[in-house]
């Protein structure tokens, strides 16, 4: 959501397809493969259904990415002109209705893209505009599909939505004389009056509340998999968990959709700080990237040592990392693809360090002067295909450093902690993940040259920013490990990272097992009724860290929950227990990863009560 767009809002209108349209039987979106095992969300904002399609199968999809996060599908206001030209980015964030006609696609395209990530194995994470319609000051009600609207009598007959729907002035809830947020530590102002003239919906009626979650299980039913929640911080915490109470699994995996949350730092208010609203899903990292842009500004990676000593927004588990996103890229309070090597870098290191799930952001170039303008589009507004050849789109997602730093995130997420971290120089930097992968970071003007403990096995291996492995040699730099220790050469303004798949030549890090290791867990784990336990970890008999492959647990000695599982000898194992409810919803245990090392044969029995 824009931050600033409390200039003249104007129209809305949209195609007929109201909340009667929602209720109607859809065609679930199956996945046709395994969806990728990784954390790794590509955000393509304001791109059409048609390119993010391609986009997830060719490249997302076969680089590793996990998930792809479009801008809101939602009819809305069309305005040929504003202060900021004619049909500014914004408009997307004044839906009119719930029918998915909007600048970016029409409902068909939505649901073919939605198939096609998934047969490239990519989730989807849509935008969801949830806390307001279009403006009630809005003087042109023009729309993308033909709806229409009254915004000053607060009628939305489409979806339908009227008067009574809203939060007005001195209303009992909204306790202020304008009905606009003045007071930015008022809990109450807050989440009860409107945000910039946006018609406030009242999320404590449920009527209206079982209107947003039809909107919400009609995306689902298309193939929709999560959603990044717009303006959560100004939805009451118990509303919005309302809300997703009446939300259906996904139809790919059949779990609970993945929420996060926009939730704007810099309230001293407890109650509308981002932690505070971490029990409805994950909230966006906004201190941590402004906290980039600060230490690549001043040069000073070697803080990026401490990051949690940082004041961040909330836990690692519970956020939604970036470097920046489309109101930050404008307001230029965090780095953006302006910065140049600094920002691809940050994006680098954004998949590199363990902290949050990463989101690599791609909009559309645009003017410092003019930061409210149209993504590239036709004369009446409707969104051109994304062309990463004409200079006009943020393409950073499918350079050739970006997926091979998301194939070394996944192959080291095992590994939750940094070691070796070693600093060089102030803005030259190197650490490891365990014994899966190590990353080089130079933010200098010159090639830097050290020697780095790597923590992997002996032998010669490819830089995954410059190339990649293959069967006879790497396509980039490369450099050879002797004694755990490697001698890296840094370019300047660069970065340099191999993981134990990168090996190369393709020969593999780990000995082949000659049998197996019979590991009986047995797990103390209280439950509630309809909730079963898994154990999940680092190989792939443990699923590789996928909740969805974990080991599935018996009950037959509740509390203890057993299995026996053939792992490979001679291994490092991690491993944690995990939960699942009957939505799917999942809780892993807490603390570090629990970890032992196989013997060459045999059984073992693992003993372990939850954290």
């Amino acid at each position: 959501m824009k931050k600033l767009i409390a200039r003249a809002l104007v129209p809305l209108a949209v195609a007929v397809l109201g909340l009667t349209a929602l209720t109607t039987t859809q065609t679930p979106a199956q996945a046709a493969v395994v969806l990728n095992s990784s954390d790794v969300t590509a955000n393509l904002w304001e791109w059409t259904w048609d390119s993010v399609a391609a986009a997830c199968t060719d490249h997302l999809g076969p680089a590793g990415y996990g998930a792809v996060q479009v801008a809101p599908p939602a009819e809305s206001i069309s305005l040929a002109t504003s202060d900021g030209g004619a049909h500014p980015w914004w408009e997307v964030y004044q839906p009119v209705s719930y029918k998915l006609t909007s600048r970016l696609g029409t409902r068909a395209e939505f649901a073919a893209m939605a198939t096609t990530c998934h047969n490239a194995g990519v989730r989807v994470y849509v935008d969801a505009v949830i806390n307001h319609m279009a403006g009630a000051n809005n003087t042109i009600t023009t729309t993308y599909g033909g709806s229409t609207f009254n915004p000053s009598g607060y009628g939305y007959p489409a979806v339908p939505y009227a008067y009574d729907d809203f939060h007005h002035a001195n209303d009992g809830w909204c306790a202020d004389d304008d009905a606009v947020i003045d007071d930015w530590n008022n809990t109450s102002e807050v989440q009860n009056c409107m945000l910039l003239s946006l018609s406030d919906l009242k999320t404590q009626s449920a009527t209206v509340r079982t209107k947003i979650a039809a909107y919400l299980n009609d995306l689902i039913g298309l193939g929709v998999d999560g959603f990044r929640v717009d303006a959560a911080k100004h939805v009451a915490q118990p509303d919005f968990a309302a809300i997703r109470s009446q939300l259906n699994p996904t139809t790919a995996e059949g779990r609970a959709p993945y929420i996060a949350q926009e939730i704007f730092t810099g309230a001293t208010n407890p109650d509308l700080k981002p932690a505070a609203f971490t029990s409805n899903g994950d909230v966006l990292g906004f201190s941590y990237a402004m906290g980039l842009r600060t230490q690549f500004t001043n040069g000073t990676l070697n803080n990026l040592a401490t990051i949690p000593s940082w004041s961040l927004d909330a836990t690692s588990d519970r956020t939604a990392a970036m470097i920046t996103n489309h109101d930050l890229e404008r307001d230029g309070t965090t780095l953006r693809y302006q910065d140049g090597a600094r920002y691809t870098l940050a994006n680098y290191f954004l998949l590199a360090y363990p902290y949050g799930r990463p989101f690599v952001y791609d909009g559309f170039t645009f003017s410092t002067s003019n930061t409210g303008a149209s993504p590239p589009a036709d004369t009446n507004g409707f969104v051109t295909d994304a062309n990463c050849g004409n200079g006009a789109w943020q393409c950073l997602h499918r350079s050739t450093g970006v997926k091979g730093m998301v194939g070394w995130h996944n192959a080291t997420a095992a590994a939750t902690t940094v070691s070796d971290f070693t600093t060089t120089a102030s803005n030259v930097i190197g650490f490891r993940r365990g014994a899966l992968g190590w990353f080089g970071l130079n933010a200098s003007g010159g090639a830097s040259t050290a020697t780095y403990r790597t923590g992997l096995p002996d032998g010669v291996y490819c830089d995954v920013i410059s190339g990649a492995a293959t069967s006879t040699g790497c396509t980039g730099a490369s450099v050879t490990v002797s004694g755990g220790s490697a001698a890296v050469t840094i370019p300047a303004n660069g970065a340099f990272a191999i993981h134990a798949g990168s090996r190369s030549g393709g020969g593999s890090t780990t000995p082949p097992p000659s049998s197996a290791v019979a590991v009986t867990f047995n797990g103390t784990v209280t439950t509630t009724w309809g909730t079963n336990v898994f154990v999940a970890g680092n190989v792939a008999a443990l699923g590789a860290w996928s909740p969805a492959a974990a080991v599935p647990l018996s009950s037959a000695a509740y509390p203890v929950w057993s299995a026996t599982v053939s792992l490979p000898p001679n291994t490092a194992i991690e491993y944690k227990y995990i939960k699942k409810d009957e939505s799917g919803n999942v809780t892993w245990e807490s603390g570090a990863n629990r970890t032992f090392t196989t013997g060459a044969s045999g059984t073992a029995t693992r003993s372990d009560t939850w954290r």
